[in-house]
């Protein structure tokens, strides 16, 4: 049963629907709903899971309190309306979580923070603190300094990004519809609902519709395009009907969905994308020791490496070789090229001292190396 990939999904990200959480005629959160699903993720926490909540939500709550007309609005009334509505829907998130004794922990990214890799990398570092601390992520864009040519203009590809950048098992788009049909079940009789995808095929793609909802700024188009995300990443995706209380359980429990299920994992998925999809910036020389312990899946300290040739900043992709020349493995560099030739053949507990901040303590941490075959 599909529903056993929420079951054993060790990371879930959520978003929820405008749609879901706002009130179309007086832009007010639907509380009782929030409530419920606050229970949910509370259940999902003593289950031992991670969730990130993706919320949409912001412009509808706030564009009520300015006053603004219903319909499009202008990039500089959506912002004010996301100033606006972001802090009373941050506000109810931390209240109904925080009767479950739960830490909420809000993130405003734009677009540029999941392809710009330096800022990639802190927003996925924060995202991990956060979340190794037991607190639970409510991330938005940031709509508020986003200008249109760098924003998502919708959160089930923003929640997607954030399912890849985050290596979740699972990401749950709960809506307004349960899920894919092959024709708009609105307006052809004959439309059947699709239950489990594994590829997106150009006749899938076909399937798609357009948004519904008054606050809502997607519909099945971008849904299909989370999907491609999270099936190149490795990620599961859910598509369900969320309006009725409780939701998360009744996923659980079998509520009609539309499963989206990849042939690999997070991990794998990563670990080939750093392999091979990288353009390389420099390599590290390593010694024997360090050799063998990234054979043994471990993670390459400062300690283990002899020599540094190229230039690259901190984020970038570097081969790793032994001393023959012979490449071992590839993965993203902690410090740049500058940082990293002051700390190599250091130990970890020097490394403050040296650069006079405490960044990490491995050069590449196991979970940005991949193992490669040798190139030369």
């Amino acid at each position: 049963m599909s529903s056993k990939l929420l079951t054993d999904a060790k990371r879930v990200v959520i978003k929820i629907g405008s749609a879901l959480l706002v009130d179309e005629q007086n832009g007010t959160v639907h509380r009782k709903w929030l409530e419920t699903l606050a229970a949910d993720v509370a259940r999902l926490k003593l289950n031992g899971k991670d969730v990130i909540l993706v919320s949409s939500g912001a412009i509808a709550v706030g564009r009520r309190y300015l006053g603004l007309p219903d319909g499009h609005l202008k990039l500089e009334d959506k912002q004010a309306a996301a100033a606006t509505g972001q802090i009373r829907l941050a506000h109810a998130y931390q209240e109904v979580l925080g009767h479950h004794d739960l830490i909420v922990a809000q993130m405003l990214v734009t677009l540029e923070d999941t392809e710009n890799r330096r800022r990639y990398l802190n927003a996925r570092n924060t995202l991990n603190a956060i979340l190794r601390r037991g607190g639970v992520p409510l991330i938005n864009e940031n709509d508020t300094v986003a200008t249109d040519e760098i924003r998502f203009g919708d959160n089930d590809r923003l929640a997607a990004r954030i399912a890849a950048m985050s290596g979740t098992d699972l990401l749950v788009l709960l809506s307004d519809i349960d899920g894919l049909y092959t024709a708009d079940p609105g307006q052809d009789d004959t439309a059947q609902h699709v239950s489990e995808i594994t590829e997106i095929t150009p006749e899938i793609d076909a399937m798609a519709g357009g948004s519904k909802t008054a606050h809502g700024s997607g519909g099945m188009v971008t849904k299909l395009a989370a999907a491609k995300i999270c099936l190149m990443n490795g990620c599961a995706m859910v598509i369900t009907k969320g309006d009725a209380q409780f939701p998360l359980k009744r996923l659980e429990d079998g509520e009609k969905a539309s499963w989206f299920i990849p042939s690999t994992t997070p991990a794998k998925a990563r670990k080939c994308w750093i392999a091979g999809s990288l353009q390389t910036s420099g390599t590290l020389v390593l010694d024997d020791g360090a050799l063998q312990a990234l054979k043994n899946g471990k993670s390459l300290l400062p300690i283990g490496v002899a020599k540094i040739e190229g230039t690259f900043d901190k984020g970038d992709a570097v081969i790793l070789k032994d001393s023959a020349g012979l490449e071992l493995a590839r993965g993203l560099s902690s410090y740049s090229s500058g940082d990293a030739q002051k700390i190599i053949g250091k130990k970890s507990a020097e490394i403050e001292a040296l650069l006079g901040y405490r960044g990490r303590d491995e050069l590449i941490h196991r979970d940005d190396l991949a193992m490669t075959e040798s190139k030369t």
